[in-house]
């Protein structure tokens, strides 16, 4: 049996490219070769810190091809241990021999998967000419969302908010090569209304973006609020905007930010207008109108995991 590939953070953070990650996204969704099972979402509870974590497993196989499992741990509030509060591994398979062929490291994978997730989202939704983003959050994901988004859209302004705003200032810090600006900001209304998109990815357990504060034209990009009782963003951002999810397998039953509206009658499951999947097939279409708002909440699925695996296995085997 072959030995065990070993790819580890150094590795899937130098060997990058968004633009590229977005195109194998893109042709996964749109094959549907990929069979993906429910995810498997455990609570369980952590006594120690008086709040559950979260065990999440997420295969996926594309038959005679590939598969993959990846383990995943959220612990909310593991920066008490300055640990993050994501922790997980990635087995990639050997779909007709089942024999493991290697082990990645899937902190770095899902930060890479879920932004270009997002990007490929924003290829459909955002305008095309968007040049301006608002980052709110200032976790692993925040530099990934940034650097996705700008992949697809001529971003050159870039804000940060985040409730430690030293960190929103070393994010800024370490972007400050980029072809694009990075401003730190104080406030979230500072700069919400005058944005194109609005990329959230926190561990909020109410909403950052409010409806109120929302113009015409604007992308909001939802990658946080992964429970169903905590959202980013309130009802009445529902209400002013297109709204579409990136599978509706986990998308309609895993986040507040779709649950909730659906439970109280916000938001109808006919009133959601595509999946990654039918955009990417071009059975439906995504933005219509420059003056469309438009709402993309993002989960996760296995098919992007096995996707990014396959993507880092064949750049580490080609050197």
């Amino acid at each position: 049996m072959d030995p065990i590939i070993q790819i580890d953070t150094s590795f899937i953070e130098t060997h990058t490219s968004f633009a590229g990650l977005v195109s194998e996204l893109a042709l996964a969704f749109s094959s549907k070769k990929t069979i993906v099972p429910m995810r498997h979402h455990h609570d369980f509870p952590n006594p120690e810190v008086s709040t559950d974590s979260t065990l999440l497993l997420m295969p996926a196989w594309n038959p005679s091809e590939s598969a993959g499992v990846k383990i995943v741990t959220v612990s909310p509030e593991n920066n008490q241990f300055d640990l993050p509060s994501i922790n997980g591994t990635y087995i990639y398979l050997d779909a007709t021999k089942g024999t493991i062929k290697a082990i990645l490291e899937a902190k770095s994978l899902t930060a890479k998967r879920t932004a270009a997730a997002s990007a490929l989202a924003s290829s459909f939704l955002s305008r095309e000419d968007s040049n301006s983003l608002l980052m709110i959050g200032t976790g692993a994901l925040s530099i990934n969302l940034i650097k996705a988004h700008a992949a697809v859209r001529p971003i050159k302004q870039v804000f940060v908010w985040g409730r430690n705003f030293e960190k929103a200032q070393a994010i800024s810090n370490q972007l400050s090569n980029e072809k694009f600006t990075v401003t730190p900001i104080r406030d979230i209304e500072e700069k919400i209304s005058k944005v194109d998109i609005i990329s959230s990815a926190t561990l909020s357990k109410t909403p950052l973006v409010l409806g109120k504060h929302l113009k015409e034209g604007q992308h909001i990009d939802l990658v946080g609020a992964y429970k169903k009782d905590t959202r980013e963003a309130d009802d009445e951002a529902v209400i002013k905007s297109s709204v579409f999810v990136d599978t509706y397998q986990g998308g309609l039953k895993e986040s507040g930010d779709i649950v909730i509206p659906l439970q109280n009658g916000t938001l109808t499951v006919e009133e959601i207008k595509a999946d990654l999947f039918q955009l990417c097939s071009k059975e439906k279409v995504g933005r219509t109108s420059d003056k469309e708002i438009t709402f993309f909440k993002s989960v996760g699925h296995a098919l992007e995991d096995l996707t990014a695996a396959n993507y880092y296995y064949k750049k580490y085997s080609n050197g």
